[in-house]
């Protein structure tokens, strides 16, 4: 019988932890929801100490999410522990994360505690989470750089304190799958408290250096029974394991692990369009699974084959990870109540003044538009439902450009009642509208010393009436990191609509 691998999901944790990546509530609740239909078995909602926009997040994941277990992270203190524990309590199966490094260089550098304060802290506040919590994890962190020794001595003693699952983390992606897998196998063997107790042993690899999903199932096929992932890797550095490339590996090559998840795959294409579009972070077209060119057959000999039988070129279907060409049945005529409907049908959950902006969007995109697929509704939600205060939107833009002229552009924006307008000039018409805007910011609410990051197009579906999605990440005087998105026919209108998102949530951040 395949033995089952718990799936635990640290998208809204580590992976808003990837520079740029940061969410509002409405976006974690989003994806938090995404996640649940996903069926993992447990959400890492955040780090609920972090800051108050955290702790109610968290909060209101737990008391929203119904399914999957609502997990907060904690340092090893008495703080942490209770503020994690306040927002998790709310959920049906709350647990509580606790960590402390155990590598000889994070207790020396990082935490200047000896070994013996550092085993003593670990026993002492897992005891604490357990009286307030039943389900408690811990994680001995850098346990890929730990000496094997101490590492177990710390396991043992956190199990006898309560912990009912040990999570065995490679912080920085340092080790390899030969030795990962060696030491999740020597944690089983000699730690007799795992089998008696029934102790779930689960890991979390980091991707440094690019390792991370064959680490996680080198420590699957070593007797580890939980997997911490994220949707498309995203995370800290380099990132983590990606959910979809450790599930898709179990379910393709079952024959092989012998092992099954609780994953509903058929939603793992969508809920990485959500997650990419509301980070902003781009998938890659070579990602596995999840990639633009992940079913993609461009070399003859690999088009014949896949025409007379697809499993010569393709181990997995598209529509297994929920990958199809679907068009909505809904023209420029069709009503609120039938495009609330196909969004429920697609797993928005969006109402009163954020489906009316939706829903005018989307009338703007049909006039525009011959088919409108999901993949524009999915554009359309992300751009206008889920958006932080918005201190400046967009009133109108005039650009001038061609091949004898210098690029030049008239922008209006609303500011606080206020319509403000600015001309200036670029390279081009894009750099033009952003100096424009920069202007506008510049006297309205003081200098911000923005700077351009990274500025991204795609299209979003085929065709010259394709709309256009672009994603920005600013940086700060104080080298923080905010990204933004936005979408339209016009490049020139998605391009300003994705700055003026990053603004919007730099100032939204430091008011």
């Amino acid at each position: 019988m395949p033995r089952k691998i718990i799936i635990f999901d640290t998208t809204l944790r580590d992976g808003e932890q990837c520079p740029g990546a940061s969410l509002n509530k409405e976006e974690k609740l989003e994806i938090a929801r995404h996640l649940a239909k996903l069926n993992v078995d447990a959400i890492e909602a955040g780090f609920a100490i972090a800051s108050p926009g955290d702790f109610d997040s968290v909060k209101s994941i737990a008391q929203q999410i119904k399914g999957p277990i609502i997990c907060s992270l904690a340092r090893a203190k008495k703080e942490d522990i209770t503020t994690a524990y306040d927002a998790v309590k709310h959920s049906a199966r709350p647990r509580i994360h606790v960590f402390l490094a155990t590598s000889p260089i994070h207790m020396e550098k990082k935490l200047r505690m000896t070994p013996d304060e550092v085993f003593n802290t670990a026993v002492e506040m897992v005891k604490f989470a357990k009286s307030l919590c039943t389900d408690i994890e811990f994680s001995p962190e850098d346990a890929g750089r730990s000496d094997p020794v101490f590492l177990k001595k710390v396991i043992a003693g956190v199990i006898e304190a309560g912990a009912t699952t040990v999570n065995v983390p490679d912080t920085v992606g340092y080790t390899s799958p030969w030795e990962f897998g060696s030491l999740i196998e020597e944690i089983i063997r000699d730690v007799p408290q795992i089998k008696e107790k029934g102790i779930i042993v689960s890991v979390h690899c980091h991707n440094d250096l690019g390792l991370a999903t064959i680490n996680s199932l080198a420590a699957i096929r070593a007797g580890a029974n939980q997997v911490e992932c994220t949707i498309n890797g995203i995370g800290e550095r380099a990132g983590n394991a990606s959910l979809e490339e450790v599930v898709m590996n179990l379910v393709t090559r079952k024959d092989f692990f012998n092992c099954e998840t609780n994953i509903n795959t058929k939603e793992i294409y969508k809920t990485s369009r959500l997650v990419s579009t509301l980070t902003s972070l781009l998938v890659q077209p070579n990602k596995a699974i999840v990639g633009a060119n992940a079913f993609a057959h461009e070399a003859g000999i690999h088009q014949a084959g896949v025409l007379r039988a697809r499993e010569t070129y393709e181990i997995m279907k598209p529509e297994d990870i929920g990958l199809t060409e679907s068009r909505l049945v809904l023209g420029k005529h069709s009503g609120r109540n039938a495009f609330a409907d196909r969004l429920k049908d697609m797993g928005y959950n969006i109402q009163d003044e954020a489906l009316e902006k939706a829903f005018a969007k989307f009338k703007e995109i049909a006039d525009k538009k011959k088919d409108v697929t999901e993949r524009d509704l999915e554009a359309i939600v992300a751009n206008e439902a889920y958006v932080d205060k918005e201190f400046f939107s967009i009133e109108s833009i005039e650009v001038e450009s061609g091949t004898s002229k210098k690029p030049k552009a008239t922008v209006v924006l609303k500011h606080e009642s206020k319509i403000i307008s600015e001309t200036s000039t670029g390279a081009g018409p894009v750099d033009a509208v952003y100096s424009a805007i920069d202007k506008i910011v510049q006297q309205n609410v003081g200098a911000q010393n923005i700077e351009l990051v990274d500025y991204i197009i795609q299209a979003i579906t085929g065709g010259t009436d394709a709309q256009g999605e672009v994603k920005v990440r600013i940086k700060d005087a104080k080298d923080n990191i905010y990204a933004g998105h936005g979408s339209d026919t016009d490049i020139i209108i998605a391009s300003a609509k994705a700055y003026l998102s990053a603004i919007n949530r730099l100032l939204f951040t430091i008011s």
